[in-house]
């Protein structure tokens, strides 16, 4: 399998499905993990890590996971692949451009992945859509102990599972969920969602993780803490505490938008419309936002009743969608499969060869005038 065979479409944990996925976008569960006898990889030389990459690799590829799985190795990669498996979430930054023996393993639905060398010997992660925590880690339990039928990890009786950073000691469980959170950044409340975070031990990042800004109003929210900690406390904590405020902070600020500054919702989401329809030159960063407006607008009709004039014009772009001769009706999928497959490594992993900025620019503005006008983009 090639990486060409997943870039057209979105993965199915960000296809704007799933509990609540009006605002939480995903659920993650990650967990961090080192064989036992090895030296922590900043003390192994390549050899080591060789050893330690064909080891886990042979485990992760011999899983029943109920789909097939690829491996990519990483450090052999092209640099437009690597920006295209961090785009994707399959890995993180610091996989991607980091030294050395590294891979992936990765489940053709995109479901599970499994970083080989990254900071750990072994991160493996599941992804679902919307607030689906306690499935996360229902599943993310089954597959660690497969693995750990097949390999021994490093493991304290004291301190749990041993990791190379002391913030993933205990546990090693990292629980994150993608937010969008567009009302609370109009209304200038975000700030309050970064200060109540901090205070909670949370740790608030960007769209790509860690060392990475806030995009098109989506923000990664995930625990800091591991030691001390159960991971059942630490799930239950985002199900029944953490996610359930944020929702009620967003949709408040959602109410607030509505009924005290409808003409800046409206102009917010006309400024959207029109810029998006009619550019022929837009930045990622640029269109990230833009959709993030857009997305906002539908959101608000479909789960709050909201209907303004810029709304109203919005929805008449979603459509029925019974036609079946007619192009398909915009939609939060549509939204979201416009976040990812106009961002840059995918731009060019999808025409098949790399472009300068410029060339970015003008591509990404005809996808979304195709997609926003309803067109096929071939007859564009």
């Amino acid at each position: 399998m090639k990486l060409t065979d997943i870039s057209n479409d979105i993965n199915e944990w960000f296809d704007g499905s799933g509990p609540m996925a009006d605002i939480v976008i995903s659920s993650r569960i990650r967990l961090a993990r080192n064989l036992a006898g090895y030296k922590f990889l900043s003390r192994c030389s390549d050899k080591e890590k060789s050893e330690i990459l064909d080891k886990l690799r042979d485990i992760m590829m011999s899983l029943d996971l109920g789909d097939k799985v690829f491996y990519v190795s990483v450090n052999d990669a092209p640099t437009l692949n690597k920006y295209f498996l961090v785009e994707r979430h399959l890995i993180s930054r610091h996989h991607a451009f980091g030294k050395g023996p590294r891979g992936v393993v990765i489940a053709e639905r995109e479901f599970f992945t499994a970083m080989i060398n990254e900071e750990d010997h072994l991160r493996i992660q599941v992804l679902k859509a919307g607030c689906q925590i306690s499935q996360c880690a229902e599943q993310i339990n089954r597959i660690d102990d497969m693995i750990e039928k097949k390999v021994d990890f490093a493991f304290s009786p004291r301190y749990g599972y041993l990791t190379a950073c002391p913030t993933n000691v205990g546990t090693g469980i990292r629980v994150s969920v993608m937010l969008h959170l567009p009302a609370l950044k109009i209304t200038e409340q975000i700030e309050k969602f970064f200060n109540a975070a901090k205070d909670l031990n949370l740790a608030v990042r960007g769209l790509f993780g860690e060392g990475t800004e806030a995009a098109s109003d989506l923000y990664q929210l995930s625990n800091q803490a591991t030691l001390g900690v159960s991971e059942s406390d630490i799930v239950s904590r985002f199900e029944k505490t953490i996610i359930p405020e944020i929702i009620e902070y967003e949709n408040a600020a959602r109410s607030h938008l509505l009924s005290k500054q409808s003409d800046v919702l409206d102009d917010k989401i006309s400024r959207a419309m029109a810029l998006l329809q009619n550019a022929h030159l837009i930045s990622s960063q640029e269109a990230l936002f833009l959709l993030s407006h857009l997305r906002l607008g539908i959101n608000m009709h479909q789960h709050m009743g909201a209907s303004t004039p810029a709304i109203e014009r919005l929805r008449a772009l979603c459509g029925s969608g019974d036609d079946p001769d007619k192009a398909s009706p915009l939609s939060i999928a549509t939204i979201n499969r416009l976040f990812m497959l106009t961002l840059p490594a995918h731009l060019q992993i999808n025409y098949g060869k790399p472009l300068d900025s410029t060339h970015r620019d003008a591509l990404r503005a005809q996808i979304i005038r195709s997609a926003l006008n309803q067109q096929d983009p071939r007859k564009s």
